[in-house]
């Protein structure tokens, strides 16, 4: 079987672990796990992992902490494990960098269904050959998955990536939170729609240096990426 990719997992609980471990490598991937949050970061060094999963409740460095952690060395792909109804922690995961959450208990088709769509959302858009979308102070670059923002190079999450690219490449649109879910997270999340209130915020902190508000909502529908008046993008 083909190696999909290395996951590093953290999680206090062993059936956890091993559950994961076990899908994990039906599925193809090679699977770590690290019970103490102490032990996370030398882990990552180590390991080089393609994707963590981080339980927010961990002895020694809590999830959230390491999250944010991780996302200073490297913008790997994130998925959050939360108490179930827990919508503060979700939120507070995905303020943090998090791409993704999954809710405890789980089912463990479900969390490999999710690192694969997170795995594929990070991968370069191979239907798009050195493409770019340049606007007003922003560059977007799809081959490359980089952001320039007034000419300097910001780091974006695989999530805000594909979410601000999805918009940009179909500006003046209108988009229902549903549609963006749908399309930039490629499955259902039963309505968990502030998911993409999340990410829209920390794109507009990003772009904030910008003389011009390129994230517009429409209240009551959604959202729409609005280049300054009479701007068309250019695709090079």
């Amino acid at each position: 079987m083909t190696l999909l990719g290395k996951i590093l997992i953290a999680d206090d609980d062993q059936n956890v672990l091993e559950l994961v471990k076990l899908y994990g490598n039906r599925e193809g991937f090679d699977v770590i796990g690290i019970n103490d949050g102490d032990k996370v970061l030398a882990a990552f060094d180590r390991e080089n992992p393609d994707i963590v999963i981080l339980d927010i409740m961990l002895p020694g460095v809590d999830g959230l902490t390491l999250c944010r952690n991780l996302r200073s060395i490297r913008m790997i792909p994130i998925i959050m494990l939360t108490a179930k109804g827990e919508e503060a922690d979700r939120v507070l995961g995905l303020e943090m960098g998090a791409d993704d959450y999954v809710s405890k208990p789980f089912s463990p088709r479900e969390l490999m269904a999710r690192v694969k769509a997170v795995l594929r959302r990070g991968q370069p858009d191979e239907t798009v050959i050195a493409g770019k979308l340049t606007f007003p102070g922003l560059e977007i670059q799809a081959d490359t998955r980089k952001v320039l923002v007034a000419g300097q190079e910001l780091k974006f999450t695989p999530k805000e990536f594909d979410l601000l690219y999805y918009m940009a490449r179909n500006p003046r649109r209108v988009f229902p939170r549903d549609k963006l879910l749908e399309t930039v997270w490629g499955y259902d999340y039963y309505g968990e729609e502030r998911t993409v209130d999340v990410h829209v915020r920390r794109l507009r902190t990003k772009l904030s240096s910008l003389d011009h508000d390129y994230l517009t909502t429409i209240w009551g529908v959604g959202y729409q990426f609005s280049p300054p008046p009479d701007e068309e993008d250019t695709t090079s």
